[in-house]
């Protein structure tokens, strides 16, 4: 085995930019190192909106998934591990289109995407994380690609599932190479929810209340309104729900100090 250097410096990868001109990087082609950033979380809103105030975050850098977790990985997973297959793998509308294996996993609850998780050495999202990733460098924007969303083409293949979900890569990402910020499938994220934590969140790479019965959702999902797939949008759910709409991807940290060895 060869050593080679720091992390940081031997990091096989590909070089883009983001939006505003800012350098990003891949640590493959499934992750995306996003940057070290102070900015602005929510927005204010006079209606009561748990999205409400906006605040001042820090949150370190972090790689995340370029797209959602896919069946054909989730499978892998269940496979290898012994776990139960998601209810709706028993139904042949799940199983229809010669694609689905890239199609994004559903039916998954908080307590499995976090197994998942930990099981390819990664964690769930933080949501001040996923907020900032979706906005793909961003700034005072209400959509992973600017203030306008655009609808979602219907497809108009045979009826099925896959005939309201997309595949995980189908429209272009956000400015930091993210697919589907917005829409697809509502994606679960670690903190738990309140609808007042806005107004107490910490201020360096907040990971939400301490107490709570619900976790956060984001991303909306195909069958939400426009209003849903904003990136500051909020939405809890209990850890055990699972539903057509719900998936999530995944995040790792930045080890600086971990060293990288090759085969040779």
């Amino acid at each position: 085995m060869k050593t080679k250097r720091f992390y940081h410096i031997l990091i096989s990868c590909l070089i883009g930019l983001t939006a505003n001109g800012q350098e990003t990087k891949t640590i493959d082609s499934s992750m995306v190192l996003i940057p070290a950033v102070e900015f602005m979380m929510g927005k204010n809103s006079e209606k009561g909106y748990d999205f409400s105030p906006a605040h001042r975050v820090k949150v370190d850098s972090f790689f995340m998934d370029r797209h959602e977790v896919t069946n054909g990985e989730y499978f892998r997973f269940c496979k290898e591990t012994s776990q139960k297959l998601p209810e709706f793998w028993s139904t042949d509308i799940f199983r229809s289109g010669e694609d689905y294996l890239n199609y994004p996993v559903i039916g998954i609850n908080w307590w499995d995407a976090k197994k998942y998780a930990q099981w390819v050495g990664k964690r769930l999202p933080t949501e001040a994380e996923w907020e900032y990733a979706a906005r793909g460098g961003l700034i005072d924007k209400d959509y992973p690609n600017g203030n306008k969303w655009t609808k979602e083409k219907a497809k108009q293949d045979s009826i099925g599932w896959n005939n309201l979900i997309d595949p995980v890569e189908k429209y272009e990402p956000n400015g930091y190479g993210l697919f589907y910020m917005g829409g697809n499938v509502w994606e679960w994220v670690s903190d738990k929810y309140t609808e007042d934590y806005y107004k107490v969140s910490e201020t360096d790479n907040p990971t939400g209340p301490r107490d709570g019965d619900n976790r956060v959702i984001r991303s909306g999902s195909w069958h939400s309104g426009a209003f849903c797939k904003k990136v500051y949008y909020r939405k809890g759910l209990p850890s055990n729900w699972c539903d057509f709409a719900v998936g999530f991807r995944c995040v790792k940290d930045v080890d600086f100090n971990t060293e990288i060895k090759d085969n040779k």
